[in-house]
């Protein structure tokens, strides 16, 4: 991983605007996961990205949970009602949510990191990673994480997910407002802004 926070600055909004373009599962997006989840443990990731001082790995865990996202059973159901087949055995959507377990080992050592962007981006990643039949197991560990999430986040679709999570496994949120149904396009994370816009 290039510790020059240039290039790694080019290479983040290559990777919000090429691989990440229009909330879709492209080709590259397997290959670059794969790679993601490979250099999130790199001491390089935790280089501050400019104008949010955040850690590169929080801004690379989001991409993640952004991905992660579009190919959920949520989008997949939502999708299928209109497309039949649009998950088949074979497609990039397919290959992509086989990859889950391998993502989530990626990602969990991140669930109790001393730096609240990455261990939050690390949580919400696992909740919907844990969506696969193979991390089931990992679910009732989970739940307390998404207790965190809402408890302590100001960020409404971050907050939905971990809700979401919580009510799909069967756990009681009727102590929880329930969120309203998001925009196809508005996704978690999704501000409008530019991977490396400032913040205002």
């Amino acid at each position: 991983m290039e510790p020059d926070s240039t290039v790694q600055v080019t290479a983040l909004s290559e990777l919000s605007e090429l691989v990440g373009h229009q909330n879709s599962i492209y080709e590259a997006t397997v290959p670059v996961a794969v790679y993601i989840a490979g250099i999130l443990a790199h001491p390089a990731a935790m280089t501050r990205r400019p104008y949010r001082s955040v850690p590169i790995r929080a801004t690379l865990l989001n991409w993640l949970v952004s991905t992660a996202y579009d190919a959920s059973d949520e989008i997949v159901d939502r999708t299928e009602h209109y497309f039949p087949g649009f998950l088949t055995h074979g497609t990039t959507l397919a290959a992509f949510r086989d990859l889950r377990p391998m993502l989530y080992r990626a990602v969990a050592p991140f669930l109790q990191d001393s730096h609240e962007d990455v261990r939050e981006a690390a949580g919400l990643a696992a909740l919907i990673l844990a969506e696969h039949p193979a991390l089931a197991q990992r679910r009732d560990h989970l739940a307390v994480h998404a207790r965190r999430i809402l408890d302590t986040s100001s960020d409404d679709p971050s907050r939905r997910i971990a809700w979401k999570a919580l009510e799909s496994w069967g756990h009681d949120v009727t102590d929880i407002e329930p969120f309203q149904e998001e925009p196809w396009d508005c996704g978690p994370h999704s501000d409008g802004r530019g991977d490396l816009e400032p913040p205002f």
